[in-house]
């Protein structure tokens, strides 16, 4: 008998979800995917499977803004081991070095404001980063090591929140591409006993906080009382991730136009920059960009939500 193919509901939205531990976060967006029978998913970067917490889940028209969110702050508390360094520089590698600690809170007080500001860099090999079509924890697995070049990330947050033994739990509030293992790995060189990542937890991704979050436990029973459509609560509006952004209401006139691919111009635009753009009846159309002569051209836009 031939398998029906599933079909798939058109839903939009953004559902932040407090990823759970040992979960890629292509299997979380898979998972709730699924449970919310999505036709089009995609998730804002990455988080490790040693790591939780907030990990925004887009769906439908939300998709086409996931790059503004990869590209936000983010915020975690972390848990460091010192004493040890291994090769994923997270608990899940294996040990290449243990050395005795001699260190404690005031050791670590005066080696983080190091960190602090603009710092750069060198991404771990047991990294999504590509070196010649091939992601470099391939390469880690097969054995090579490659040179990766040191890039500049922004620390605007290091603070010690707890010290006990050999143990510190750390707050980071950093820009994109930051690596918390190699932060913390450098830093437990710096104190002279090495280091690695035995927790990770994401407190922020963008406007996005951990209290704002759903659990993929919630999800399920959620989808085990209504169905796929008991989810749609927790789906967040498209532009929940842009609302640091300047916004701008057009008519229905220059909205029909706007939506059409045309630059049109707005009373209460900026002078530059981008925006949110919603028509004259508050809904949300998409993203513009103003120019030089004061109109605003489209960038991304949403036909229907």
């Amino acid at each position: 008998m031939a398998q029906v193919k599933r079909i798939r509901r058109n839903v939009s939205g953004i559902i932040l979800l407090d990823k759970p531990l040992g979960f890629t976060s292509n299997a979380a967006l898979q998972k709730v995917r699924w449970l919310l029978n999505a036709e089009k998913a995609g998730h804002t970067g990455s988080l490790d499977p040693l790591a939780t917490g907030v990990l925004p889940l887009c769906f439908g028209e939300a998709t086409k803004f996931s790059q503004y969110l990869l590209d936000s702050d983010k915020g975690y508390e972390t848990v460091m081991q010192m004493g040890q360094t291994t090769t994923t520089a997270d608990a899940e590698g294996e040990v290449l070095q243990t050395r005795e600690v001699t260190v404690g809170r005031a050791d670590i007080e005066a080696v983080i404001p190091r960190f602090r500001g603009e710092i750069r860099q060198v991404p771990p090999m047991y990294s999504a980063l590509k070196r010649d079509g091939q992601p470099l924890y391939k390469l880690a697995r097969a054995g090579e090591v490659v040179e990766r070049e040191a890039r500049s990330v922004t620390i605007g947050r290091l603070e010690l929140l707890e010290c006990e033994g050999t143990r510190a739990r750390l707050s980071v509030g950093c820009s994109k591409g930051t690596y918390i293992r190699t932060l913390v790995e450098d830093i437990g060189e710096a104190l002279g006993c090495g280091a690695y990542v035995a927790e990770l937890r994401r407190t922020q991704a963008g406007p996005f906080a951990l209290a704002q979050t759903v659990t993929l436990e919630e999800l399920e029973q959620a989808h085990a009382e209504g169905g796929n459509e008991a989810l749609d609560r927790f789906l967040m509006p498209s532009d929940s991730g842009l609302q640091d952004w300047p916004l701008v209401c057009l008519s229905e006139h220059s909205a029909f136009y706007w939506l059409h691919g045309q630059a049109v111009r707005a009373p209460d635009a900026p002078q530059f920059g981008m925006v949110r753009v919603q028509d004259h009846n508050a809904r949300f159309i998409g993203i513009g960009e103003v120019s030089e002569d004061g109109r605003i051209a489209p960038r991304r836009l949403i036909r229907s939500e």
